[in-house]
């Protein structure tokens, strides 16, 4: 069973998350909710996730493909139902920008598979918000339906 630990470091909302491992995450909100700022806010984490969970996917599936990554980004946007409790996810939008010598077609075969297949992250958002994305090829842009 994997567990992570969480700990508070104020008096307000600064708090460290640790894996077993000793790695960390400092979560907080920002002033106008009470917080002090020093760190990223749970929800913003998630997003964060969703992009990492996606990029480990991807670079495996590239380099199994045996193709020349040398440049992997990702940015990720979001809406949120502000109006409700809880403000969950409606939209996210993962834009990838890639360089090296790179098929196009491998890359749109990455892209999918993680997010409508194997992303655990994108699975669980996917069940209260819409996941669109578009991602660039040594600056050339490129969507889901503009690859097919």
């Amino acid at each position: 069973m994997a567990k992570v630990t969480l700990r508070r470091l104020d008096n307000k909302f600064h708090f460290l998350a640790a894996n077993s491992n000793g790695n960390t995450l400092h979560f907080d909100t920002g002033s106008e909710e009470g917080g002090s700022g020093q760190g990223v806010g749970p929800m913003q984490a998630v997003a964060m996730a969703l992009g990492g969970c996606s990029g480990i996917d991807i670079v495996m599936i590239l380099e199994k493909q045996r193709q020349n990554l040398r440049k992997f980004h990702a940015a990720i946007t979001y809406d949120r139902a502000e109006e409700e409790t809880p403000a969950l996810f409606t939209n996210l939008h993962v834009h990838y920008e890639f360089e090296g010598e790179l098929d196009p077609e491998k890359v749109r075969r990455a892209v999918d598979l993680s997010v409508n297949k194997y992303c655990s992250v994108a699975k669980i958002l996917e069940k209260t918000a819409s996941i669109t994305v578009s991602w660039s090829i040594n600056d050339q842009p490129y969507t889901l339906e503009s690859a097919n």
